[in-house]
């Protein structure tokens, strides 16, 4: 019998370092790609998520950005996703598939609590 999956949420905040390019603003949507890769393996996979499903859903204010990363997985693996999820993170760049890299500071992460209007969400992650 598999052990059953719990919804979490994880919060995490970066600050979006100023293009490079100075033409295009910071991509926002690079960090729940670093995110994806660390929990995957790639950010192009097919479902499900090996470890834990996932959803990250990106509040910026000018240059800081709050993550809010719903995920599901066994008890057991709760503190290992949050640890992958910090180290993606952490790690502070990212390459895209157009080449493009995006950078960041990582600022800190922790355990949140799951707003009413994402447990839906939540259930379905948990049903993956």
């Amino acid at each position: 019998m598999t052990p059953l999956r719990s919804a979490y949420l994880h919060l995490a905040t970066v600050a979006m370092d100023a293009a490079q390019d100075g033409m295009r603003a910071p991509d926002v949507a690079a960090l729940g790609a670093a995110v994806t890769r660390e929990l995957c393996g790639s950010w192009d996979h097919p479902p499900p998520c090996p470890l834990a499903p996932h959803h990250t859903r990106p509040e910026q204010k000018g240059d800081t950005v709050t993550l809010r990363i719903i995920f599901a997985t066994e008890p057991a693996n709760e503190a290992l996703v949050r640890s992958r999820i910090d180290g993606a993170l952490r790690q502070g760049s990212l390459a895209g598939p157009d080449g493009r890299t995006s950078h960041w500071t990582f600022l800190g992460g922790g355990p949140g609590e799951l707003e009413y209007s994402e447990a839906e969400h939540a259930r379905r992650l948990t049903d993956s």
